[in-house]
Order: structure tokens, then sequence, then C-alpha cells
């Protein structure tokens, strides 16, 4: 029998270590792991395992972070013809993407995947560049039988596809989508709060000449950012300057271009705040490259708190969008809708609203105030006074 290894990091403290241990030997008997094995290994009972992998009930997030990484660690899959008896079709779900940043689809994928298996979800995965044939790739999508879409930024902005899921009959849930549609569900965060109270902490560090790169044109929630770094500089009287605000794309490359802008600047900002971490770790290496210390010659601030903000020097400021999470709870939510019109129920769509969390790390800092340049002190020379000439007198010719 082939021995069952457990990744999973038990809980500090001995009898954590033990049930561990014990699971794992359990499940090297048997063969496979059980529900059982799962509520054990999470420290919750065998009914809210239950709850969590079909997507009923209220749990806490902590409770279902316990329950998903229980599952992982035990690669525990449910019985499929149990499951079936009981009622529990699978769900077929499409997932229509089209984002320039690789770190943030990363985290909404690891959230996609793993509460896919939790809730019986098959995925169909299809990739739609925003703007281009929208219409077709939408409807190619949902002519597999689809129960329901789920629609990750910049897609969920997009009027084409909603119309299309909407004449279609099929629930969808748009994700961090800044002003979403009444036709579909949603779960962001409160993009507008998140920008205001990033722009408050900087100007708290004592800066008033704040940067700020715009993410791209086509998501709402860029201008939801936008609104909220100009109501705290309006509030606080900050230097308002049209100047300081440059448009970008939420890639990379815009974020070099921005900037390249703003550092060029006769009065250079002493902080730049860009609307996710791609631009922001651009924003860095701008500053790099023309020799400014960060924090020390510059404030770097962004957005998403995706794996790129631990990964740069230094470490990035940002904004805690919980992407993996939001993309846990879009999968619940239209769970929860597919089932309930499967029983004839007529429901709304739901609206979920995530915290945000203001991440400090080593990109942030009171602006330097430098002294005036003194010259050097030099004693003044005093010279000698020079000798009068003599005076010659002339005296007249009789």
């Amino acid at each position: 029998m082939t021995k069952v290894k457990i990744e999973a990091r038990p809980a500090a403290g001995n009898g954590a270590r033990a049930i561990h241990e014990q699971v794992e030997q359990d499940v090297e008997r048997r063969g496979q792991p059980t529900m059982a094995d799962v509520a054990k290994l999470a420290g919750v009972s065998a009914m809210t395992v239950s709850r969590v992998m079909n997507g009923k009930g209220l749990v806490r997030e902590s409770t279902r972070r316990k329950v998903a990484d229980a599952v992982a660690a035990l690669n525990y899959t449910p019985n499929q013809e149990a499951r079936n008896l009981a009622g529990s079709k699978p769900i077929r779900v499409g997932f229509l993407y089209s984002n320039p940043s690789a770190g943030y689809l990363s985290e909404f994928l690891v959230g996609l995947l793993s509460q896919s298996g939790l809730n019986n979800v098959q995925l169909f995965v299809e990739k739609c560049e925003a703007g281009q044939h929208e219409e077709a790739q939408t409807r190619h999508l949902i002519e597999n039988g689809l129960d329901g879409i789920i629609l990750p930024p910049p897609l969920g902005d997009s009027e084409a596809i909603i119309a299309g899921v909407a004449a279609a009959g099929i629930p969808a849930v748009a994700v961090a989508c800044g002003l979403p549609d009444e036709r579909v569900g949603a779960v962001s965060v409160d993009d507008y709060d998140a920008a205001y109270h990033m722009t408050r902490h900087l100007m708290a560090l004592g800066h008033q000449r704040i940067g700020f790169v715009v993410g791209h044109p086509n998501q709402t929630a860029s201008a939801r950012r936008l609104a909220g770094y100009r109501a705290a500089i309006e509030e606080k009287g900050a230097d308002k300057s049209e100047e300081l605000v440059v448009q970008g794309m939420f890639t990379y490359r815009s974020g070099l271009d921005a900037a390249e802008h703003l550092l060029a600047l006769d009065e250079r900002p002493t902080a730049i705040f860009a609307s996710n971490d791609d631009m922001a770790a651009a924003a860095v290496a701008v500053a790099h490259r023309l020799g400014l210390d960060v924090p020390g010659d510059l404030t770097v601030t962004g957005f998403d708190d995706t794996a790129l903000a631990t990964t740069i020097w230094p470490e990035l400021t940002t904004v805690r969008q919980p992407i993996a999470e939001m993309a846990r709870e879009a999968v619940q939510a239209l769970v929860r809708q597919v089932r309930a019109l499967r029983e004839g129920e007529t429901v709304e769509p739901e609206r979920v609203r995530m915290d945000f969390e203001l991440v400090r790390r080593q990109s942030d800092a009171a602006p330097r105030i430098r002294p005036p340049a003194r010259l050097p002190s030099v004693k003044p020379v005093v010279k000698a006074a020079a000798k009068p000439a003599p005076v010659k007198q002339v005296h007249a010719a009789n």
C-alpha cells in the first residue's frame, strides 16, 4: 500500500500534531481519505465540512480556509456516486478571462480552482480579449450548456458579454467590478474607499505632492480608485495639480511610462500611488534607474497585493484586495443561485462586499526633508591699510 503523506502544516501544539499524525495513519490504512478525516484534520464537524463542500449555510471564512486546506492536504474527492444519489448534480461554470496582470490572474485561479473542487463544479475556461469578438466567444461558451459564468475584470464591465449572458438566461457573477450591472451578481471591495484610505495614509506620512497612476479606462474600478484619491486630496488640501494624474493601463509597461512622466516634472512628486501592483513595481524600477532611493527619495504604493508585491525590492506597501477569496466567494454565490434555480426558486443576483486591507511594507516613508545648501564658512581676510602716499609740497615761485 502506498504511504499517504499529508503536506499540510499542523497547528502549533502537541495535540494538533498528534491529530495530524493520527489522520495520516488512518488514511494510510484505508488507502483513501474520508469526510471524517477532513473534519478531524480541519478541527471541525463533518456537518461543517458538508456545508462548505455544498456551498450551503453560513460558515466563517476562516473555517472555510481550514476545510479547504485539509481537503487539499488529503487530496480528498467526494464519492461521485454518493453525491449524485444525494441530488448533487455537477454544476457547469464558464470562466471567461482577459487580464494583463499575470499575478492577478494567478491569484484568481487559485481561489477559483480550490472552491470549484469543493463545490462539485466543472470549469470551462476560455480566454476572451476585451473588445475583440466578445459576443461570439461568450456565445461559444454558453453553447457548452453552462449553468453559470464568472467574469473577472475587465470582462465584468463588458456590456456585450453581460447582454449575451442575460439573453441566455443564465446567472453570472462579476468580480472586482467598480460599478456592477444589476443583471449580474458581484463580489468586490470598495475601490473608492480603499484608494481614499491609501491616499490619506500617504498624507499622514507628510506627503503633499502625490502622483496617481490611473488604471485602464475600460474598468469602472479605475474611475472609483481615482475618485477616492481625489476626494482625499481635496479634503486635506494637498496639491491637486492635474499633472500629477497620469493614465495607465494596468500593465507594467504603462507603469514605466507613467513613472517616467511623473519623475520628469520640474517639481516631481514625493510619492506615487499606482492603481495596481504591476504599475507600482514599474515605478520602483524607474526610480532605481534614476538613482532615487525608495522610500528615501520616493514613496511608492500599489493596489491588489499580488505575489509581485513581495518579490520586488523594496517590498511594496499596497492595498490588499483578497483576490483568491473573492474568486472563492464568486463560485459559492453562483452555486447557491444555480441550485435555487434548479429547485424552481426565483432569486436575485447576490452582491458581496469584501474587506480590503492596507498592508505596509518597505516602500513608503515620510518625505525626506533636505536642509538648504550652505556654503562652507570662510573667515574674512583683513588686509592692513596702505600707508598714505607722502604729500609733495610745491612752493610757488616768487
